[in-house]
């Protein structure tokens, strides 16, 4: 980025909802806002995404009402929600009310969607990616529409986290209508998709500055990929942990990290 961003570093865990009780889940989610996360993440998908095909899984949005109730201070949202599954509309009623349930603590985090097992097992069209995106573009003003619309209103302005790379419709769309951008990939990847997404937000008439950065971090290395991805302009900074054990120690690791770089 050309111009630094002074946000401080957040933390994010995604707790994946796969091969788990849901008490494992809640458990992971309480400890994770003891430890000092900034948001807790889900994922919106109907079955796992690797392991036991047919393992445990828990829906998405009913979860982040239960979080939402479950917790006190972190932010919640799905890493991300896939647009093809909900009426636009109602999507943003979803939002408002889990905003509402959690006093204004809510992401919207959405995508074009790309996972053909839930597709074709909940009966949705899997189209094309770029029909996906298309979608995406024209949904995401009516559900802002609607936000706006609805009585009560939400407490705040919620905001819209997209996730995905694309360079030619994903991060025109975001320039034009998110607050965060969710990618992955080390570094000099990293750094690339924000150079794009500078030139779009150019094109567009946006000020870079007002979309936040956030990157996927190693597992392996939470800390060491976090310190690179900052130096690029990320700020935000997720962990994801599978269960059922959801070890979080590495979490706590990040946190850290995150504490001593907010300091320096």
């Amino acid at each position: 980025m050309t111009t630094i961003d002074h946000r401080p570093a957040r933390v994010g865990v995604q707790l994946q909802p796969q091969h788990a009780e849901y008490s494992d889940l809640r458990r992971a989610c309480a400890q994770a806002e003891e430890l000092g996360a900034d948001i807790v993440f889900n994922w919106d998908h109907f079955s796992p995404l690797y392991g036991d095909p047919e393992g445990k899984h828990f829906e998405s949005w009913t979860m982040l009402a239960a979080f939402a109730e479950a917790t006190e201070r972190v932010e919640i949202g799905t890493l991300v929600t896939c647009n093809s599954y909900r009426n636009p509309q109602l999507l943003a009623d979803m939002a408002r009310t889990v905003d509402h349930i959690s006093d204004g603590r809510l992401i919207l985090g959405i995508g074009s969607g790309w996972f053909e097992k839930d597709y074709d097992a909940y009966g949705y069209e899997f189209g094309t990616a770029g029909k996906r995106l298309d979608d995406l573009d024209r949904d995401l003003p009516l559900i802002k529409g609607r936000l706006a619309q609805l009585n009560p209103a939400p407490t705040r302005h919620i905001p819209v986290l997209i996730g995905g790379g694309g360079e030619h419709k994903t991060l025109r769309i975001v320039a034009q209508q998110a607050d965060i951008w969710h990618g992955f990939g080390d570094a000099d990847a990293v750094a690339h998709k924000h150079e794009v997404l500078d030139q779009w937000c150019a094109k567009v008439g946006r000020d870079p500055l007002e979309i936040e950065r956030s990157s996927g971090v190693s597992p392996q290395n939470p800390a060491t990929s976090a310190a690179s991805l900052y130096e690029v302009g990320t700020r935000l900074f997720t962990y994801g942990v599978q269960g059922p054990t959801y070890d979080l120690g590495p979490l706590r690791e990040l946190i850290a990290w995150r504490d001593e770089r907010n300091l320096a």
